[in-house]
């Protein structure tokens, strides 16, 4: 049995972020969170979680983390995530994304603490000729986003090359959905996440939800995607540290998706289903660099970890969503 050692978990009042710390806190790890509250929530940190507002860019900050939590083992969430704003602001990407995480290596490297999960994404895999995607596909990133999260990739294996570090970079795809128990969901304003967008439109709080691009070679017109639960997703990061700790001479890059795809399409009937309502559909013109189709080949990370989904089911997908939505209007009606 794996030994359950201190955990940090950056961005960790972040949506990702914070239901990997459930994760790990439903598990029995010890577990700490560091954010800076820029596009966090304290509200989604447990109490019981000991926090820490700050950036990782301190370097004292986490030297004294990573001495009082007695760290082991990094998760690392915090960054930028939106791609159209990589395109406006490059410079906020390297920065946030890239730059800020060297830092966070020299401090685990400082410090001595030897695992490390990146959040990384299927963006370094930029328009791939072939779906479903394998880890091998060429990383040719289309955007700064992409290039951040890939730039990073290659200082986590050139560190641990040379220290005593290893390192799993987990690449996803789309996440979705919220908690089960709605703990913790997607709650940044304006988001543009389809299923997140989809659910706003169904409570009233948009009044549509913009299609872009009907003329994809897919089988109704519209893009295809892979979407995966985001606790899903915190469970395999849960999973892949345990690989880390029982074989710290290995380093592993994964796919997390499901391995199929579903359309815009299809993700507005499910929210329409769910709900029992019909949303607004705006239909418009292609995105540029939007693929016809991207969906994951998880053969590896299935075949690396005793990983099994557990919410890979549309409707129950959306169903998560909305619940943390309705849970949502309640939160920031009492703030």
């Amino acid at each position: 049995m794996t030994e359950k050692c201190p955990v940090l978990v950056t961005g960790g009042a972040g949506y990702i972020g914070s239901h990997a710390v459930l994760a790990l806190r439903d598990s029995g790890w010890p577990v700490a969170v560091i954010d800076n509250l820029t596009t966090g929530f304290r509200f989604a940190v447990p109490d019981d979680v000991p926090f820490y507002e700050g950036d990782i860019a301190d370097g004292e900050l986490l030297a004294r983390i990573f001495a009082e939590r007695g760290t082991k083992a990094v998760m690392h969430f915090a960054g930028s995530i939106v791609v159209p704003e990589s395109v406006e602001n490059p410079l906020k990407y390297y920065e946030n994304n890239t730059v800020k995480s060297r830092m966070l290596l020299d401090a685990l490297v400082k410090a001595g603490v030897p695992h490390m999960i990146f959040s990384s994404t299927a963006a370094t895999y930029g328009v791939p000729e072939v779906s479903p995607v394998t880890e091998d596909a060429p990383r040719q990133p289309i955007n700064p986003y992409g290039w951040s999260k890939l730039m990073t990739e290659q200082m986590l294996a050139d560190t641990a090359a040379a220290h005593d570090l290893n390192y799993c970079a987990l690449r996803y795809f789309n996440v979705a959905g919220a908690d089960p128990q709605a703990r913790s969901g997607q709650s940044t304003a304006g988001a543009t996440h389809l299923i997140k967008v989809a659910v706003e439109a169904a409570l009233g709080q948009r009044e549509s939800v913009s299609v872009f691009g009907t003329d994809y070679e897919t089988p109704d017109g519209t893009g295809v995607r892979d979407y995966i639960h985001v606790s899903d997703l915190a469970a395999a990061h849960v999973l892949a540290l345990e690989a880390l700790i029982q074989q710290p001479d290995r380093n592993l890059t994964m796919n997390c998706g499901y391995g199929r795809g579903f359309s815009v399409l299809e993700v507005l009937d499910a929210v329409d289903r769910v709900t029992n309502l019909r949303i607004n559909r705006e239909m418009g013109p292609r995105r540029a660099g939007d693929p016809d189709s991207l969906i994951s080949d998880p053969s590896r990370i299935k075949a690396t970890l005793p990983w099994r989904p557990r919410y890979d089911d549309l409707d129950t997908l959306v169903s998560h969503a909305l619940a943390w939505e309705r849970k949502l209007t309640d939160i920031r009606g009492d703030a």
